[in-house]
């Protein structure tokens, strides 16, 4: 259970953007339920998961469906982990690249090198502190195109914003992996 629980009742707005939220994960969503203690926090954290970018050019589905992967098992969010690691062979994630996301990704060979670049930099702006090493930025930089690395560091970045607020309130996984 959260450190806290839901409040009992929940402006009509809301509920209905809870109910939407349920309604697409077929889960019971506890983070949108125990932002609405302040209204301002859940609107706006609905605002920004609403703009998360789910594909653009050659930032594909599966693209980001490996930094948002990535970023969950940097930050060692256990929800995070469970709802972005869902369904993760619909985007053509295999069991070991999955796997390798926890550990080494550099010896799989079916990772491309923009993919390898994507993770390490998501690795590299998950960590604390953030430590930039001029020679990832380079090579990421030279890989993607400016938008495609707005991109990239933005849906880590939503990624490490939810996990610091989940794991803050305490959210256990919401049962994604069952």
């Amino acid at each position: 259970m959260s450190f806290i629980p839901p409040p009992s009742q929940i402006p009509f707005l809301l509920k209905l953007g809870i109910l939407l939220s349920e309604k697409i994960t077929g889960r019971l969503m506890l983070p949108p339920r125990i932002l609405a203690w302040y209204p301002k926090a859940a609107i706006g954290s609905g605002i920004m998961e609403a703009l998360v970018a789910h594909e653009d050019g050659r930032m594909d589905k599966r693209m980001l469906k490996l930094i948002r992967m990535a970023a969950s098992n940097a930050v060692a969010c256990p929800f995070c982990v469970d709802m972005n690691s869902h369904e993760y062979r619909k985007y053509g994630i295999t069991d070991e690249e999955a796997a390798s996301l926890h550990g080494d990704v550099e010896n799989v060979t079916s990772f491309s090198e923009r993919e390898k670049l994507a993770i390490a930099y998501t690795r590299l702006i998950s960590a604390t502190p953030l430590k930039f090493h001029p020679e990832i930025v380079g090579r990421t930089k030279a890989a993607f195109t400016e938008r495609e690395f707005v991109i990239l560091v933005s849906t880590a970045a939503q990624v490490n914003f939810w996990a610091r607020l989940i794991q803050g309130l305490g959210i256990p996984p919401a049962g994604f992996g069952e």
